[in-house]
């Protein structure tokens, strides 16, 4: 009988995944999910709450992109893990991100700082249609207007940079005040 892998395919076990962070740049994807009108305007942003390291903030769906994984299928699994699978989201047909984020564990180097290693993000601007239900290690999902997303006092209660992603965002979509 053929021995099974102890972990699935595509993924890394904990100490290969400590040795490649500790060497190599990590590929991730970033979302910012939101909700839009009938004309394409963005009129929701999707905060989650989390709990990191004894302090609770906001954030954006974030993950890595798994060995012989297809980006679209990184970003509906990952959006699938915070937001449940009746999210519905709308890959695009050609999913491009709207900019790349590059991590790194030395604070300053760009305004995106990861403690655990050097990630590169493609970033991401996606719709969802439907019932989102906080799931994995997301405590809460909080939907707010543009200009909410935009405002200090949310901005300051994100981590790592992704205020800098969630404003790069909003520009994007052309919905800074």
């Amino acid at each position: 009988m053929a021995e099974l892998p102890s972990e699935p395919s595509g993924w890394l076990s904990k100490n290969e995944l400590e040795h490649v962070r500790e060497h190599l740049p990590v590929l991730y994807v970033n979302v910012v999910p939101v909700r839009v009108d009938s004309a394409g305007q963005v009129t929701e942003v999707g905060l989650l709450l989390r709990a990191d390291d004894n302090s609770i903030h906001r954030a954006l769906i974030a993950g890595r992109v798994l060995y012989h994984e297809r980006i679209r299928d990184a970003l509906i699994r990952h959006i699938e893990k915070d937001l449940g699978s009746v999210a519905l989201p709308r890959i695009p047909a050609s999913p491009n991100p709207f900019t790349v984020a590059e991590y790194f564990p030395t604070a300053g180097v760009t305004p995106f700082f990861d403690s655990r290693q050097h990630a590169v993000a493609l970033a991401y601007v996606v719709p969802v249609d439907g019932d989102c239900e906080p799931s994995q290690n997301a405590l809460d999902i909080v939907w707010i207007t543009p200009e909410e997303a935009a405002s200090e006092e949310v901005l300051a209660d994100m981590t790592g940079g992704q205020d800098t992603l969630l404003r790069r965002a909003l520009a994007h979509c052309g919905m800074l005040p």
